[in-house]
């Protein structure tokens, strides 16, 4: 296999197309129509799909129908403005979609937004007029669905009229529980709306397009998207961490802006108070700045509000994930900073761990991404950086430490590139294949370890979480594939793919108007038993406990995911240092702890409830149910908080494994003396 560089990383920049579509200026509010040059990029991205996609697919009467429903739900994902009979009438499109992308036609865009523009000033009227300076009766027993996938499209206003009066009272109702009075729950929810109106006013054409073209993409499978010009260029931005910010990406969940990612090295992760599922309903510019609502706010809108210059600081209004949409929110401040290259590097610790009455040392090596310094590798500078050559010092000077075991975490490690994926196992294991590559015109590649020395060869464990995706992956399968080391903790994100970006101004020749790019899916990876890692991600030795339900989180809670499926594998020489019985030992040992160890237990409850938070989505409306509800969370956060329990771990200084906040790594820590143990037994 060539050793080309090859992006292997998950989409840590989801919100970046939709942040660089957004606003620049007041569109026409009557009618929104296409560019001329629109038609033709949807066409040849059309050709571009049918042809170079790793599925094959056809954009054809199925699709069509994927895509009408698509384009629908991103116009309107809470089924709050369109009714039953507004389906009915884009019925017309549902088979019509693919022959018109083909013949350079991009209406159905324009005609069913202009619908949703209709149908949004409506409700906006009726929101400012008769629902918001309306008093509600919080004694009336009542909730709110705020998952409204689960719900029929209303068939009348009038259905539509008592949804919205529901959600208005939801967010009257928590402005009051929060100190605000009549008068100034008025005043807040007038200011959300008339701002949540101004976005949409500001939605311009290439907004629509992009939009449009990004639910035809999104057909294919959940990595392949349309970047416009301005989405191009944030885009790469991103890729080379040059963004000032938070360092967090943001998802829209129902009316809500959702984490989806803290970034390592950034602002957020560096404060420890923000985590990934947290909800930002409210930012403010500045520490004494005032709290802007953004509940049901455009996710670029939100992204605007949030980043700024290097140096500045922003507050943030959250709900917690541990207490979730029931539970009371909390306000943060985080001080804005570039994410530097050096904040992503690999890094080592020493634990103590007295086992037994034996003294253990144990190292740790956190690995945030999967890097590489391309661009300097290219040059030809013998010093550039890269994730195998920072390991494979950190190895040597935990050896010269003389720890007794490592391990390595890959949580929340998103991965990067392919080639550091393969070389950082060479340090591990003697030689052989790594990883199996395989592209649209079924073409097989495999990545060889082809350095024969080995870096480390003691006691090893990996460990996992649901956010440890692609690059990470490889690694974790190839290491449990040779039974090299012990995965522990969750299982992966579950991408097993491989995209890459296609100027389409190689295929439009417009000089008077700007073009975007594709990025699409052209290869897959399967581990070296030829068991792909797309959609079921890796699975540890060891499981721990976990919130995340794969249909919430993860490859496979995309309806579009690319399947599970496997190739013929490739021969490799297992290593002798683990078997199936160690394995078993180790799970007995991990099952002995949960019935003894009370913080372990705590974290097993905590997770439960997490679990059960996620779930919950069904809000009261009542004000004695609701206080008790928010009374509730708080205490059980603060039983909580005193152990010390969380999931996504903290950055301490201890020395000790029993001096860790971090549940999840201790328990890491465990299974690596047992193992320890198990090999000098």
């Amino acid at each position: 296999m060539k050793r080309t560089f090859l992006a292997a990383a998950i989409a840590t920049v989801l919100w970046t197309a939709e942040a660089a579509q957004g606003a620049t200026g007041v569109a026409d509010t009557t009618a929104l129509k296409p560019s001329a040059v629109y038609g033709k990029e949807a066409k040849v991205m059309a050709y571009i799909l049918d042809n170079n996609h790793y599925r094959k697919l056809s954009l054809n009467d199925s699709l069509s129908s994927a895509i009408l429903d698509g384009y629908v739900k991103s116009l309107d994902n809470n089924k709050t403005y369109f009714t039953a009979s507004d389906l009915a009438a884009f019925e017309k499109y549902r088979t019509k979609i693919d022959d018109l992308t083909k013949a350079e036609n991009v209406d159905p865009a324009y005609e069913i937004y202009k619908v949703f523009r209709k149908r949004f000033n409506t409700r906006m009227t009726y929101i400012k007029t008769k629902l918001i300076p309306q008093a509600f009766d919080y004694t009336v027993q009542e909730s709110y669905e705020t998952d409204r996938d689960k719900e029929p499209w209303c068939k009348t206003d009038a259905e539509l009229d008592e949804v919205w009066r529901k959600i208005i009272k939801s967010q009257a109702l928590s402005l009051k529980l929060a100190g605000k009075s009549q008068e100034e729950i008025e005043k807040t929810l007038t200011e959300r709306y008339n701002r949540f109106a101004k976005s949409i006013q500001q939605f311009n054409s290439e907004d629509v397009f992009s939009m449009y073209m990004n639910t035809i993409t999104e057909a294919y499978d959940p990595h392949t998207s349309y970047l416009s010009p301005k989405a191009a260029e944030v885009f790469q931005q991103q890729m080379s961490l040059s963004l000032e910010g938070i360092g967090a990406r943001l998802q829209t969940e129902n009316d809500y802006t959702r984490v989806a990612e803290v970034i390592t090295g950034g602002p957020a992760d560096k404060s420890k108070l923000i985590n990934v599922n947290d909800k930002i309903i409210g930012v403010a510019q500045g520490s004494d700045g005032e709290l802007v609502d953004v509940i049901g706010w455009r996710i670029d809108d939100v992204v605007k509000l949030i980043k700024g210059p290097k140096g500045t600081t922003v507050k943030l209004q959250i709900l917690p994930t541990e207490t979730g949409v029931t539970g009371p929110s909390k306000v943060i401040t985080l001080v804005r900073d570039k994410i530097k290259l050096e904040d992503q590097q690999a890094k080592k610790s020493v634990i103590n761990y007295n086992m037994n009455g034996r003294n253990l040392k144990l190292g740790i090596i956190t690995l945030p991404s999967f890097y590489m310094d391309f661009e300097a590798y290219q040059k030809g500078d013998p010093n550039y950086t890269s994730t195998t050559r920072d390991v494979k010092r950190l190895l040597k000077e935990l050896q010269v430490d003389k720890v007794d075991g490592v391990v390595l975490d890959l949580r929340n490690n998103g991965g990067g590139s392919l080639t550091e994926a393969i070389d950082l196992t060479g340090l591990f294991i003697k030689d052989g294949p790594v990883v199996q590559v395989k592209n649209s015109a079924n073409k097989i590649d495999v990545g060889q370890d082809d350095d024969p020395t080995i870096a480390y060869s003691g006691p090893l464990v990996v460990m996992t979480n649901r956010f440890s995706a692609s690059a990470s992956e490889i690694f974790a399968g190839a290491i449990q594939d040779y039974k090299r080391g012990v995965i522990v903790g969750e299982s992966t994100y579950g991408k097993g793919t491989v995209q890459t970006i296609v100027d389409l101004n190689r295929f439009i020749n417009d000089p008077n108007n700007k073009v975007g790019e594709l990025k699409i899916t052209f290869q897959k990876f399967y581990r070296v038993t030829g068991s792909s890692t797309q959609h079921k991600g890796v699975t540890p030795d060891v499981s721990f406990p976990t919130a995340l339900d794969a249909e919430q989180f993860g490859e496979s809670s995309s309806p579009s995911a690319m399947p599970w499926d496997e190739i013929r594998g490739t021969l490799y020489q297992k290593t002798t240092v683990l078997n199936d019985r160690i394995i078993a030992n180790l799970n007995k040992a991990y099952q002995e702890r949960l019935k003894t160890e009370p913080t372990l237990q705590r974290y097993v409850e905590e997770t439960v409830e997490q679990r059960k938070n996620f779930k919950e989505t069904t809000i009261s409306l009542n004000e004695a149910v609701r206080k008790k509800e928010m009374e509730e969370a708080e205490k059980k956060k603060a039983a909580n908080d005193k152990l010390d329990t969380k999931i996504v771990g903290k950055e301490g200084k201890a020395t000790n494994v029993l001096e860790l906040d971090d549940e999840y790594l201790r328990e890491g820590l465990f299974v690596l003396g047992d193992l320890i143990n198990t090999k000098v037994g």
